[in-house]
């Protein structure tokens, strides 16, 4: 009987560590990106906004996904550039001066550096799970229902300062939300049926 050579021992050790940091990875929970195309989750509905992709005027300018962030805008009751208050009609997908404006009032209300930009800070404001605390409402984002029918969807309310906005989660973590002049969208990051 031979013993395992120095070589033979380490290159057993290298796969045993490879196959443990496999199975780590795959025990963790998925992560949303832009690169998922759309604004998706899987699990808690109080996690899937944080992790998202950057909205800007260079980033996702044009796509439904700033169309969903510009709903939100409205549901804090935000105001536009010119002092006017944003309302759904402004929600056209495409993130320009008056949707940079109304990030930045709702980044200062949120305590966030007001820069305009919808990164990972700002979006994960949009997880804070609605509860009453002592008799007071506190968090923004509720989950209503979970709907067994054919649409096997969640549905979630966003509770603004000024209005409540609902929209899904399917079974597949994609989100989607009835825009202002074409009824239902998935929160895309590369496409705009908002306009």
């Amino acid at each position: 009987m031979s013993l395992p050579t120095t070589r033979t021992r380490l290159g057993a050790l290298a796969v045993a560590a490879l196959a443990a940091s496999a199975l780590t990875v795959s025990a963790s929970p998925a992560s949303a990106a832009a690169s998922d195309g759309w604004i998706s989750g899987a699990g808690s509905v109080y996690d899937d906004f944080g992790d998202e992709g950057t909205l800007s005027t260079t980033s996702y300018e044009s796509s439904n996904a700033a169309c969903l962030w510009q709903q939100i805008l409205w549901a804090e009751g935000v105001h536009e550039s010119d002092g006017t208050i944003f309302d759904k009609e402004d929600a056209d997908g495409h993130f320009g001066a008056n949707t940079v404006h109304a990030t930045k009032q709702l980044q200062k209300r949120w305590g966030l550096t007001a820069d305009g930009i919808v990164g990972k800070n700002t979006l994960g404001k949009v997880d804070t799970k609605r509860e009453q605390i002592g008799g007071e409402w506190t968090g923004r984002l509720l989950h209503a229902a979970t709907n067994s029918d054919a649409l096997y969807r969640t549905e979630l309310r966003y509770y603004g300062k000024s209005h409540t906005l609902t929209f899904y989660r399917t079974d597949t973590g994609k989100y989607y939300f009835q825009t202002y002049n074409v009824g239902f969208a998935y929160a895309a990051y590369g496409h705009n049926s908002c306009d």
